[in-house]
């Protein structure tokens, strides 16, 4: 008599929900709609400056009315973004360094606090106190972010710790805060983040060509180089306020031809298709027009203004519309608390 072989159960798995189960609120919430809501901060600023430079009749009126609308959906939307991920990461902080792990994550955290300084150079215009309040606020947390965010890349595999343009958000994305310290009156503080982010951005950008040079990048992540522009705009726009005009038409020369690279190759660019990372297009075109106005260029930052309201408004509706359905969490890989 022989023994019987032994029998094999599968797994048990627990049956599905139904139905299903429902995340509690926030749980998800992406990252990756901050980058479009920057670009509506950076819009706002822009419409501001072509309204102070065409004056207070006419078309500066009506630019005003406009610059204060947009001025008021854009802060309270940002706001509302950072509270929902405040709720999220109050409910498992650790979900800071999973957000982290992925390229996604690490521009829409970057771009959240970036768009802190934004909310402060707009509340520089129109509530300088309250901006004199916030403004060390937006420091110490982007500082934070960016200690979280190296110790992210050390951790990650080699590939993960590959330069991007997104870099520029992380470690020069202090310039923003810049824009807000000069009309503050900390001009010294300004200076000398100028000159920090100038370097750090020249290294980033030094590491990007050579990669470019060396390697075709993904389709996907083609868009992310749109954000080589925004350094070069703000380092011209803060120049400006500074009256350090030589620094500011150099660094605008830099980004027409940033520019004009991007228009040229626009297509190659664009090739997979709209994605959420599509709102790499947005701060950049948003600085680059309020660094033509600064320098002087104040038709040309018109129409690039104007430009940028039609390109930033139609990205943030496509991205911003996929956050509620859960739909953005899903592309972007968020992480869940």
């Amino acid at each position: 008599m022989t023994a019987e072989p032994p029998r094999f159960r599968p797994k048990a798995y627990p049956p599905p929900e139904f139905p299903p189960r429902r995340l509690p609120m926030f749980a998800r919430m992406p990252p990756a709609v901050f980058p479009s809501v920057l670009g509506l901060l950076g819009l706002v600023l822009a419409l501001k400056r072509t309204n102070l430079a065409f004056g207070e009749g006419g078309a500066g009126l009506v630019l005003a009315g406009l610059a204060d609308l947009a001025a008021g959906l854009a802060a309270g939307l940002w706001t509302f973004a950072a509270i929902a991920y405040g709720i999220k990461l109050a409910r498992r902080p650790g979900v800071v360094m999973e957000d982290l792990r992925v390229l996604p994550g690490r521009a829409g955290l970057a771009a959240a606090t970036v768009g802190g300084f934004a909310l402060c150079a707009i509340l520089a215009i129109y509530l300088p106190d309250v901006a004199r309040l916030a403004l060390p606020v937006a420091f110490a947390l982007h500082a934070a972010l960016v200690v979280l965010t190296i110790r992210a890349l050390i951790v990650a595999p080699p590939e993960g710790r590959d330069v991007t343009p997104a870099w520029h958000l992380s470690f020069v994305g202090f310039i923003v805060g810049a824009l807000a310290a000069v009309p503050l009156g900390w001009t010294g503080l300004a200076l000398g983040i100028l000159g920090v982010t100038i370097a750090l951005a020249i290294v980033i950008w030094g590491a990007s060509l050579r990669q470019l040079l060396t390697r075709v990048p993904p389709a996907p992540l083609r868009p992310l180089l749109a954000i080589h522009l925004a350094p070069a705009s703000l380092f011209a726009s803060v120049a400006a306020l500074l009256g350090l005009m030589p620094l500011a038409n150099l660094a605008l020369a830099l980004g027409a031809a940033i520019l004009l690279a991007l228009i040229v190759t626009g297509r190659w660019i664009t090739e997979s298709g709209f994605s959420p990372l599509w709102g790499a297009f947005t701060f950049p075109l948003a600085a680059y027009a309020s660094a033509l106005i600064l320098n002087g260029w104040v038709m040309a930052g018109g129409a690039m203004t104007a430009v940028a309201l039609g390109v930033n408004l139609i990205i943030g509706w496509k991205v911003i519309r996929l956050w509620p359905k859960g739909t953005l969490a899903a592309k972007t890989n968020a992480a869940t608390a």
